[in-house]
């Protein structure tokens, strides 16, 4: 059937609800701003929804990010092309697509940021910044771990509670816990470092904002959440997330004597272990034990830990010698 002249064709459906989830989004952004949470636009994938302005000439100013995993900035990508004196541009050149470095909490710019990708389905809150200087503490369940209780069992050891406050949960069923840190701490941004399926987003890292649409499902608060500030994150935790140099181990009968208690408690970690973690956590508490000046005490213990969980005694030997690499004990 013709249409009337001067007529134009209806909006296909599939237009209509992009359009909505994008206005929707600007709106959780916007209000995310009111509260003093710096913002960038995301796609789907929970990438930065605005490409770098200089992904054709990489070596020249800064590397592409739209292929990065969220809790990585802009210049960790490895370096492509030919080298350059150049340093990272960060968005000195006064355009966008810059990543994290983008976030802002002003409704102008934030309204700018997104007509330049009207396909953005949700945004990211930049962490670090003040007024909050926000930390999220990323509960994964993707990999076959029990992040709460390893966060259960970090609480207990080292003596904090998580105090109420803004909690996210992800479509995976994982959860962020949004915690507020002091203006001189840097924290860094880590995986697994913590304790297996604890991701942490600091400095120069972001968080999925709450009513954001992914590719696998909406980000949303906790009831009874929403509406509280980030709080204070716990001392002894905070101890955790942004240490000081570590010390190398002394040589026997040098220094302060190993903690047999703390060697014991990580050797009770691996024994924990099931079917599919066992590795993971292997190695995360050889790491620790290497950074504490009790990777040769422990080495034994743990490698019969790991034998009674289901390893090899190569695969125990292999995963302990590359936490020894990772900590420079090589």
């Amino acid at each position: 059937m013709d249409r009337p002249p001067g007529q134009h064709p209806a909006p296909r459906p599939d237009r209509i609800a992009a359009r909505h989830t994008a206005t929707l989004a600007l709106a959780h952004a916007l209000s995310a701003a009111e509260r003093g949470l710096a913002v960038i636009p995301l796609s789907r994938t929970k990438l930065p929804a605005l490409r770098s302005p200089h992904h054709d000439r990489p070596h020249h100013d800064c590397p592409p990010h739209d292929r990065l995993p969220h809790d990585r900035l802009p210049h960790d990508r490895p370096h492509v092309g030919p080298p350059s004196s150049a340093p990272p541009c960060r968005g000195e050149c006064g355009r966008t697509g810059h990543g994290v470095y983008d976030a802002s909490t002003d409704p102008h710019r934030i309204r700018e940021l997104f007509a330049a990708a009207p396909w953005a389905s949700g945004y990211g809150i930049a962490c670090g910044l003040p007024p909050y200087h926000l930390i999220g503490i990323d509960l994964d369940t993707k990999s076959g771990t029990d992040a709460p209780a390893a966060l259960r069992e970090l609480a207990l050891r080292h003596l904090f509670t998580i105090p109420e406050t803004v909690v996210v949960t992800t479509p995976s069923g994982g959860r962020h816990i949004w915690l507020s840190g002091p203006p001189g701490a840097v924290v860094p941004n880590s995986a697994g470092r913590l304790a297996p399926g604890i991701d942490i987003r600091g400095a120069g890292g972001y968080l999925v904002g709450p009513g954001s649409r992914t590719e696998h499902g909406v980000y949303s608060t906790v009831p009874g959440t929403a509406h509280l500030p980030p709080a204070a994150c716990p001392a002894a935790l905070l101890r955790l997330l942004a240490p000081g140099p570590r010390r190398r181990a002394s040589p026997p009968g040098v220094g302060d004597p190993a903690d047999p208690q703390q060697g014991q408690g990580l050797v009770q970690f691996v024994l924990a272990a099931h079917e599919g973690q066992r590795n993971t956590r292997l190695f995360w508490a050889a790491c620790r034990a290497y950074e504490n000046g009790l990777g040769e005490a422990l080495t034994g213990p743990l490698t019969d830990a790991a034998l009674q969980v289901g390893l090899t005694l190569r695969e125990a030997h292999s995963t302990i010698a590359s936490a020894a690499r990772l900590t420079g004990h090589t």
